[in-house]
């Protein structure tokens, strides 16, 4: 069998020439020329010498790199130079595999402890060129360079920095020549940049201005920088554009965020410190914290009590909108805004209760046209979830109750439906106990009502039928709030009739006791003016007075006095309400708003109105401080009992018990905020009456008296 024979340095020198040509061989022969070869067992010599003229033509590339200028202005030129190198290295590297593919899947890959053709390739390009002090400083320096001028927002070549970056990285020396250095420039930037913004921007600018910077390095790791630089890297920004400002941020932007409602910012806001350790532990701090504040004002201010409920409801939206929208519905914030509203609605005891009740009555009040069925429905769930914070919820039945009847009573209540969805959410929330009188309440209308179904039949089989239809309602005294009896002077007729119902009531219930309240009276007069005949809507004071003029043009006020017996301040709201209002149908001698004792009155015979029916309102007397502290004083006395009963219940069930374990038991049994002081006084009251007593020995130990 012949054989060609094959020249090993033929084959080396031809491709010596076409490396340093930097053209490509006519890869068939040569390819079949190094087969030739490794069939006769060179191999290792092959490899040998294929490796030193691949090692002499890259060394001697290091030359143009050395002499290079080192001019900011030729820092590119030199990347440039240097990325066209790497390019022709990797195709000339890629050339001599085809070549030598042979030798690199025969001999290379049985012997392991040798490099493969391609990575021979690489060590020697990072021996000879990349690992060269002075080149590889200066390509570093390049390429932070670059990067430097494209965050000054220059353009700069990005495909040249990837290919550079991505040759660092094929070399193996990424981490330990660029990255390091990399970060400490970034660290070094930001870290000034993050000094002069938080003094120069307001805290929404600087916000948008961290989140385009995160923009900007996350997109810088996309295109050129390799994926391990990511978390260093951004972890590197976040600390020193948030991290190190994160108190200054709170302090100088949150509380105008929320007073000004950004809530792009606040989302903002949330999504960045999210990524900052400590971040939304601050957040939630500083959020707490305004919310106090802010929440503190509305409820400390008394000028403001008129629009205490409304600004609560409305903060309380606002909070609720910041935490779904930009807090993205988290629970601890949730529960803190929750924690926060509870803590400042209670820094004024007992008010903030008193003004809940009464900004429901306003809701639920007929003529109340701002809402229909389903807002009303709407403003009372938001009503219940402030109601929820106060902790006198006592208090807020006590004013509650008193307005209830004063709706049920009049005929003012907007819609029974509200009424009794609104003590449905009473129960739900505080349980029957609470709501068991307001119950009563509307249980005693509705037996009002068949009662007087029954009464209207029974004045119908009277022989002596009455000119005046009568309506009573029955109220039980311990569901009502209690009213002051006031005796005036009826007319023979109304006192006849209340007689007749006396008697029915009393037949179908004996045992009860009837008391009139006067005060609470209202009826509907047929008047006789010029213009024609009209009806008056009216108080039974009112109605009091009225009457006088059936007999009389011309009243003083020491006769009506004498006459009605009306106390002598609601006689005078009656007159003023029937002289000095809109419906004027008396004329007061002289005039002026406010009645004397030495006025006189005359029946306004001229009287005009466009309506039939004319509804006279009487004045109101503002509810006065001694009024409002009445009711408080009433729940305050209510509370005096409930700690009496529990301490007795207490003691009753343990027998001995020291002072601490006995106080902290009333506070897990005590539904209202109660002071230590006060339980003192009601364990002192207990032992005085007989109820308990000191142990002999030990004056912190008591015991139950059977």
């Amino acid at each position: 069998m012949k054989t060609r024979r094959v020249d090993i340095p033929a084959v080396l020198t031809f491709l010596q020439e076409s490396l340093d040509a930097g053209s490509s061989p006519s890869t068939l022969k040569v390819y079949v020329a190094v087969e030739n070869l490794c069939s006769y067992k060179v191999s290792p010599v092959l490899y040998k010498q294929l490796r030193q003229v691949c090692e002499d033509h890259v060394q001697a590339q290091i030359h143009q790199f050395r002499e290079y200028p080192s001019s900011s202005l030729d820092s590119l030129l030199f990347l440039k130079r240097m990325n066209r190198c790497w390019q022709d290295h990797c195709s000339q590297t890629i050339m001599i595999r085809s070549i030598f593919l042979f030798l690199d899947r025969t001999y290379i890959l049985q012997n392991s402890l040798l490099p493969s053709i391609w990575d021979t390739g690489l060590e020697l390009f990072r021996t000879h060129i990349v690992s060269d002090g002075a080149v590889q400083s200066r390509t570093v320096e390049g390429i932070l360079e670059q990067i430097e001028r494209e965050r000054n927002g220059e353009t700069v070549d990005r495909s040249l920095l990837r290919s550079l970056l991505g040759m660092l990285s094929d070399l193996q020396v990424y981490k330990d020549s660029f990255e390091q250095r990399f970060l400490t420039e970034t660290n070094r930037l930001y870290a000034a940049e993050g000094q002069r913004l938080m003094q120069e921007r307001d805290v929404p600018e600087y916000l948008h201005h961290v989140a385009r910077r995160l923009e900007e390095e996350n997109d810088r790791v996309i295109s050129y920088l390799d994926q391990s630089t990511q978390k260093p890297l951004i972890t590197t920004v976040e600390k020193q554009l948030l991290g190190e400002h994160l108190n200054a941020i709170l302090q100088k932007g949150l509380w105008m965020l929320l007073d000004e409602n950004r809530v792009c910012e606040l989302m903002l806001l949330y999504e960045l410190l999210n990524k900052v350790k400590g971040g939304l532990t601050a957040l939630l701090q500083a959020w707490r914290d305004y919310i106090k504040s802010f929440g503190g004002e509305i409820v400390s201010s008394p000028e403001k009590d008129k629009e205490m409920v409304q600004e609560l409801l409305d903060f309380k939206d606002k909070m609720d909108h910041v935490t779904q929208r930009c807090f993205q519905r988290n629970d601890t914030f949730i529960n803190a805004m929750k924690e926060a509203f509870e803590s400042f609605i209670n820094k004024r005891p007992n008010k903030p209760a008193e003004l809940i009740a009464k900004y429901v009555d306003s809701k639920l009040r007929a003529g109340n046209k701002e809402a229909t069925e389903e807002e009303l429905e709407r403003i009372l769930d938001k009503i219940m979830i402030i109601f929820r914070f106060i902790h006198g919820k006592d208090v807020f039945e006590a004013f509650y109750k008193k307005d209830l009847a004063k709706r049920l009573l009049v005929g003012k209540s907007a819609s029974v439906d509200a009424e009794k969805s609104m003590l449905s959410k009473l129960k739900h929330e505080c349980g029957a106990a609470f709501t068991s009188k307001l119950e009563g309440m509307f249980k005693d209308m509705e037996l009002s009502k068949d009662i007087m179904i029954q009464f209207k039949q029974y004045m119908q089989n009277q022989s002596d039928p009455s000119n005046i239809e009568l309506t009573v309602n029955i109220l039980t005294m311990g569901y009502w709030p209690s009213y002051t009896p006031m005796d005036v002077h009826l007319p023979a007729e109304m006192v006849k009739l209340q007689e007749v119902f006396k008697l029915f009531y009393l037949g179908k219930h004996s045992g009860r006791k009837l008391q009139w309240q006067p005060t609470l009276g209202h009826a509907v007069l047929k008047t006789e003016f010029k213009e024609g005949k009209k009806e008056l809507q009216v108080s039974l004071f009112q109605t009091l007075v009225l009457l006088m003029f059936n007999e009389s043009d011309e009243c003083s006020v020491e006769e009506i006095r004498a006459a009605t017996g009306i106390e002598d301040g609601e006689l005078k709201r009656t007159l003023q309400s029937l002289a000095c209002g809109k419906a004027r149908v008396l004329n007061k001698m002289p005039r002026g708003k406010d009645v004397e004792d030495a006025d006189c009155f005359h029946f306004n015979s001229d009287f005009r109105h466009k309506l039939f029916r004319i509804k006279i309102n009487q004045i109101q007397m503002k509810e006065t401080v001694e009024e409002q502290v009445s009711t408080t004083e009433r729940v305050f006395q209510d509370r005096q009992y409930q700690i009496d009963a529990a301490v007795v219940r207490i003691m009753k069930m343990r027998k001995t018990l020291s002072h601490n374990l006995l106080v902290s038991e009333l506070y897990n049994q005590l539904k209202f905020p109660v002071k230590p002081a006060d339980l003192k006084k009601r364990i002192e009251s207990l032992i005085d009456r007989d109820y308990m007593e000191r142990d002999k020995e030990n004056p912190n130990q008591y015991h139950y008296v059977a």
